[in-house]
């Protein structure tokens, strides 16, 4: 996890009644909590190579709603041979077209190359174009057009050429 995504999750706790929150993956865990008036205050580090949390007070703003979370049923199982999964790269919120007047960038049976643009995740207001990174054909859309995304979750299943 980069200083991008926790910022953005600090964004997220800053709109919305969210007072705590924490993450764990391969020797990395990180806790938000809101601390003192309100600010949000994260620790950070590898669980078994640092010894002392990083502490990064935020400014606070009034709470607002926040997207219920949500799991991915196709997340949980294993990969599956001559197919790959365009995973969402950040916490945010999933669009399928540039504007809700456009088609979506990608169907079932759409054929894509690496750098095809596949859908749009806003996060903190800003637009940013998720691509396949893998050559193939989109088998299944994953999730649905203006759903909450986590950080690595699966959103197309693509099989590969």
């Amino acid at each position: 996890m980069d200083l991008k995504q926790i910022k953005q999750i600090i964004d997220l706790m800053k709109r919305s009644e969210l007072s705590e929150f924490e993450f764990e993956e391969e020797g990395f865990k990180i806790k938000i909590k809101r601390g003192v008036n309100g600010l949000p205050m994260v620790a950070a580090a590898p669980q078994s190579t640092h010894p002392f949390p990083v502490l990064l007070p935020e400014a606070s703003a009034a709470p607002k709603s926040l997207p219920t979370p949500h799991s991915n049923t196709a997340a949980s199982g294993g990969d599956e041979a001559g197919f790959a999964y365009v995973k969402s790269p950040m916490v945010g919120t999933f669009y399928r077209s540039p504007s809700p007047e456009n088609p979506p960038f990608v169907d079932s049976g759409t054929k894509v190359e690496e750098k095809s643009v596949v859908c749009i995740i806003e996060a903190m207001k800003i637009m940013n174009e998720i691509q396949a990174e893998a050559k193939g054909t989109v088998v299944e859309v994953l999730v649905e057009n203006g759903q909450p995304v986590e950080y690595g979750q699966r959103l197309f299943k693509v099989k590969l050429n």
